[in-house]
This record gives C-alpha cells, structure tokens and sequence, in this order.
C-alpha cells in the first residue's frame, strides 16, 4: 500500500509513502533477487530491511515477517507477496502504534 502525504501547499507532486506488501515489493525489486528462492535466500536478500507496515511509519524486521510466513520456499515474487500480505495485514491491524489507526482497525468500514 501506498499513501499520500498531506500537500504543504507547494505545487511539487508528492511522494508516496510505501508501507507493508507495497515496501517489500520496491525493496524485491531494487534486489537482485531470483525465483523460484528458498526462505533462507530471500531473507539474505532482505532480512535486515526494516519495512513500515503502516502509514505511520512503524516498522517490523523483514525476517521477523517471513519468519510468520511458515514457508520454506517461493516459486515466484508473487508467492512471496501472497504469503506476506496477511502478516502484514496482521501487524497493521494488531500493532499499529497511532490511537486512529487502532480504532480504523476496530471499525467495520
């Protein structure tokens, strides 16, 4: 995912803020990183990276993120994301550290 940060009345185009599946991918592809990859391989790649999994900016470690993946191998780049989308959904959800972002996660909509 990626947002928008607020405009401080300047008309340059903002930059967008990546956080969860969103940062991994632009970090995979500045990696010269091929699949299929074994865990260990991707986080050679990667494991030290710190990615925001939100808006926010707070972070987790990549390894500690694949580590929840349970998965011992990747057959592409998008396996990879497909395994790490909910473990980042789920770091979004649980460990947001701004009182909005905890009562977004709270609401249906």
């Amino acid at each position: 995912m990626g947002v928008r940060p607020p405009q401080g009345g300047d008309d340059r185009e903002p930059e967008t803020i990546e956080f969860g599946i969103a940062a991994v991918d632009a970090r995979l592809r500045e990696s010269e990183l091929d699949f299929p990859a074994s865990a260990e391989t991707v986080e050679r790649a990667l494991g030290g990276s710190a990615i925001p999994f939100d808006a926010s900016g707070s972070t987790v470690q990549f390894s500690e993120a694949l580590a929840e993946t349970d998965a011992d191998a990747f057959d592409s780049r998008q396996d990879l994301m497909n395994e790490l989308h909910p473990v980042f959904e789920a770091y979004r959800a649980n460990r947001s550290a701004s009182l909005v972002g905890q009562l977004r996660s709270l609401l249906p909509f």
